[in-house]
């Protein structure tokens, strides 16, 4: 049987009390926020990609031993336009929405001027943040949503324009020990310049800045890294950072913007303004947190499109880092629903596990030719050229992996498993595996019939090792007479531990953030 990605997803608000199969561990205390689209028609009209999809948050509390599920539809501007016209009049990226027929005049030129200079969605189906003591749903707009972790309620909007100049902001940020948050996003066409910019929010949930909301007023910029072309700026979902260093990739996927002011009028979606540029090189931003400058080498690498950064670390005078690499943008074109309706036909290129590293200094003895990776355990490479400049090849860890989650502790540092949904061939992931990316051993879960989600790690409280914690992920399942559930695995061993059947449906999303009780 296969999923139906068009179906609306009723939301559940009340609490309701999962069927628990096995015992949690006692100190597994908190909250599970998932997030993803859930409404993909109203009235007469249909949303044409999967990711258009009106926001469905849901939550799974975990306390003394019980589950307790809910989900809510975020109720933002777009939510709200959409319920009351009775049809999708927001457009999102993939689907382009136009006025009733039966508007009038004045009405159309309105909407075309507001897709001209487009004001964004604030349809937040992506993730979910938190700056200082708030979270927010979000997706990759200049909007965020405010929301309650504990029942789900939409609050407060917040544009990220009133603290900084940013149209794109990414939906996977950074979070250092002391509860600074960490993320970029790009600035088109401010002040003539196109740029990326790296900022962080400081932590206010003690001290003098406790009762400051948003956080976001205490936002401060890190650095700006110049767009290579004006009107084309890369497109990213996420970057990696380690101890001493930001990893930004400007990949030739890029964004058109003039086309982009021009597609309501020649009826076309803002996806399409995207554009892949095989022969260009993708290049590597190496960035000192301490000074906010690029190192002074220049690394690059073939083309390629990452969506995830899965982790990165710094090694005998090496930044190692690890992504999840396609060959071309295959999918995202996957996820158009009349794609999805063939999902036996269609398939995508490849996701790979690449790793790359980048020797921090060069020696000056170093010939033309000559590979400046010293490290035994990988084949990554990083051969100098003339004029300084490095051509990385990475080390294929893996493939047919997409979502990758890690032990969060070790975030930035030298590391040895990540937990991976499996995807082969078709955006449907059949299994969840663990990686020991020093023996290349494969671990994997599945069941029939069963669509797992994320696997989301959450360590023990003065655990033991690096996979001494549980995995959760969320679980569709078809299996006749069965409900969904929430699966509990021992990290170590990736067996079962628990699962929790859910008297609700269960949807297709995302991702997730996991808040322990205390927070």
């Amino acid at each position: 049987m296969a999923y139906d990605y068009a179906k609306n997803i009723e939301e559940r608000p009340d609490p309701v009390k999962a069927d628990l199969k096995g015992n949690l561990p006692s100190w597994l205390q908190g909250t599970l926020l998932r997030n993803g689209p859930g409404i993909f028609s109203v009235g007469d009209t249909t949303y044409n990609h999967w990711f258009d999809g009106m926001a469905l948050m849901h939550s799974f509390t975990f306390k003394d031993g019980e589950v307790i599920y809910r989900s809510r539809y975020l109720r933002g501007d777009t939510y709200k336009d959409n319920m009351a016209a009775k049809r999708i009049v927001v457009s999102e990226m993939g689907t382009m929405a136009y006025p009733d027929p039966g508007k009038n005049v004045i009405s159309r030129v309105i909407t075309f001027l507001n897709h001209t200079v487009p004001d964004f969605t604030d349809n937040c189906g992506n993730n979910f943040i938190r700056y200082g003591k708030d979270y927010y749903a979000t997706s990759e707009t200049n909007y965020i949503r405010k929301v309650d972790p504990v029942t789900l309620e939409t609050q407060d909007k917040v544009d990220y324009m009133k603290y900084l100049a940013v149209n794109l902001v990414t939906s996977h940020p950074h979070y250092d020990k002391d509860g600074t948050t960490y993320n970029m996003g790009t600035s088109i066409a401010e002040k003539g310049k196109t740029k990326y910019t790296l900022f962080k929010v400081p932590d206010t949930t003690a001290g003098d800045k406790a009762n400051a909301s948003p956080a976001l007023k205490n936002l401060e910029v890190i650095c700006t890294v110049p767009c290579r072309s004006l009107l084309s700026p890369s497109y990213y979902h996420s970057f990696g950072m380690t101890d001493n260093y930001f990893i930004f990739i400007e990949q030739p996927f890029k964004l058109d913007i003039l086309k982009m002011a021009t597609a309501y009028m020649r009826g076309v979606n803002w996806a399409s303004c995207l554009k892949f540029f095989p022969e260009e090189n993708t290049l590597i931003h190496l960035i000192d947190r301490k000074t906010g400058k690029e190192v002074g080498i220049k690394y690059y690498t073939g083309a390629m499109i990452v969506y995830h950064h899965v982790n990165a670390f710094e090694e005998d005078g090496h930044v190692i880092f690890d992504v999840i690499a396609y060959e071309d943008p295959s999918l995202y074109n996957m996820f158009y629903l009349n794609v999805l309706k063939e999902q036996s036909k269609t398939s995508m290129s490849v996701p790979k596990c690449k790793r790359f590293a980048l020797p921090v200094q060069t020696d000056k003895g170093i010939d033309v030719g000559d590979d400046m990776v010293k490290l035994q355990y990988t084949t990554a490479s990083a051969v100098k050229e003339k004029e300084g400049k490095l051509l990385c090849q990475p080390e294929v860890l893996c493939d047919s992996v997409e979502l990758p989650r890690i032990n969060y502790d070790f975030n930035g540092k030298k590391y040895r498993f990540v937990y991976m949904t499996c995807v082969a061939m078709t955006a449907v992931a059949t299994k969840i595996m663990k990686l020991d990316i020093e023996t290349k051993e494969r671990t994997e879960w599945s069941e029939e019939n069963c669509w797992p989600s994320e696997p989301v790690f959450i360590p023990r409280p003065n655990g033991e090792g690096e996979d001494d914690g549980v995995i959760l992920t969320t679980v569709i399942n078809s299996n006749p007479g069965e409900s969904g559930f929430i699966l509990v695995l021992d990290a170590k061993s990736f067996k079962e531990v628990a699962r929790a059947y859910i008297n609700a449906e269960i949807h297709m999303d995302m991702h997730g953030y996991f808040i322990p009780m205390e927070n």
